[in-house]
């Protein structure tokens, strides 16, 4: 069917795509013009929008779409870390212990050789990455893992800025091309998507597929994983939301060091500094709280309770105690996050341990008289 000779945008672009489907060479569209009895340039005005180059057409694509796209894939990079320093700050209080010596060594080698570090909650695993690095003067980026995390939370995505659609590095790539430690923060509470990192942890770089460019790790890049579990989930439920990884994303660790909490000698040491830095001069009950929370540990393990007393829950009193100077109410509101039960079995024990406490009087709560 022939069209009238004031043929519309719409039935030009109909016609075009009934006959040679969506993408047009010059050639086709002066076929049309001739079948129709219709000037060249009239129909070639009518389309103008889905020109992408010289004599081709997409009439699913406009001029327009390709230029904002083209923008984005070729705009630089939004990095705003580079210009910051990514070597962590030094712990004066920090004292080592477990597998600071083994991690900072792996560190010091500049060796790409990925690390897993498995262990109980708040035993010091991201903090002795952190202070291996501090010490050896090498930047750290940590990521901290989720169930939502993903490919463009870890490699990057494009981002809006400034009015325009700039491709922006994740942590992932910045680590790679800075030749910095890349510390994941609880990796067992990843989803499957967390995948997208094993051609990283074969120490073959990556390529970025939504910009068409490959990142190769600059000398010194490293991985480091920690996890409270060793990525096969959590039987006794103690660490609700931890998932079982892919067996070939762990195979792709060569060490998993098992972190333990320190010694008698080396915590007390460890809340010294603390105590030392808030004030605390009562090395007593530094002692006591040590002695204290390594009981209860000896009692979990022996599977007498399902609680445990961390270094960090000691940090955490000891801190409470120079804000309250009150060595009852420093240890209930930090052990205040367990059950009623569990919280008054420690506040007893530790009544036990130290003969100069005393249990904190529970508040009476006076209900107002009833008016007769």
């Amino acid at each position: 069917m022939a069209f009238e000779l004031k043929m519309t945008e719409q039935q030009a672009i109909d016609g075009l795509k009934s006959t040679y489907g969506t993408e047009l060479t010059a050639a086709d569209v002066r076929a049309f013009c001739a079948m129709n009895d219709i000037a060249y340039p009239t129909v070639t005005k009518k389309i103008q929008k889905y020109k992408i180059a010289k004599g081709k057409w997409n009439l699913e694509v406009t001029t327009k779409a390709v230029e904002n796209i083209e923008k984005s894939f070729s705009a630089p990079a939004v990095q705003p870390t580079v210009q910051q320093n990514l070597i962590p700050d030094k712990d004066n209080t920090f004292v080592k212990f477990g597998s600071f010596t083994d991690v900072k060594k792996i560190i010091q080698s500049r060796i790409f050789y990925p690390t897993f570090i498995t262990g109980l909650s708040g035993n010091g695993k991201t903090l002795s990455v952190e202070q291996a690095c501090a010490q050896l003067g090498r930047e750290l980026i940590r990521v901290n893992i989720t169930i939502e995390t993903d490919e463009d939370d870890l490699i990057g995505g494009f981002r809006l800025v400034d009015g325009a659609t700039v491709w922006h590095n994740g942590p992932v790539i910045e680590a790679l091309e800075r030749g910095a430690i890349l510390l994941l923060d609880e990796i067992d509470l990843a989803s499957n998507k967390i995948l997208c990192l094993q051609p990283i942890l074969e120490g073959n770089g990556i390529f970025l597929k939504k910009i068409g460019r490959f990142v190769n790790p600059r000398a010194g890049f490293n991985v480091v994983a920690t996890a409270n579990t060793k990525g096969k989930g959590s039987d006794d439920g103690r660490f609700i939301g931890t998932n079982v990884l892919n067996e070939a994303f762990l195979e792709r660790f060569p060490v998993t060091f098992e972190q333990e909490y320190p010694p008698v000698s080396v915590e007390k040491k460890i809340l010294g500094g603390v105590a030392t830095q808030n004030g605390v001069t009562d090395i007593k009950f530094l002692d006591k709280l040590v002695d204290w929370g390594d009981i209860i540990r000896k009692t979990f393990y022996d599977g007498g309770i399902d609680e445990i007393i961390s270094t960090r829950r000691l940090v955490h009193i000891v801190r409470a105690y120079s804000i309250f100077n009150d060595k009852a109410k420093a240890i209930q509101v930090c052990v205040n996050r367990f059950d009623d039960e569990t919280k008054q079995a420690f506040l007893e024990l530790y009544d036990k341990v130290d003969a100069d406490f005393e249990l904190p009087n529970e508040k009476v709560v006076e209900l107002p008289k009833k008016e007769n």
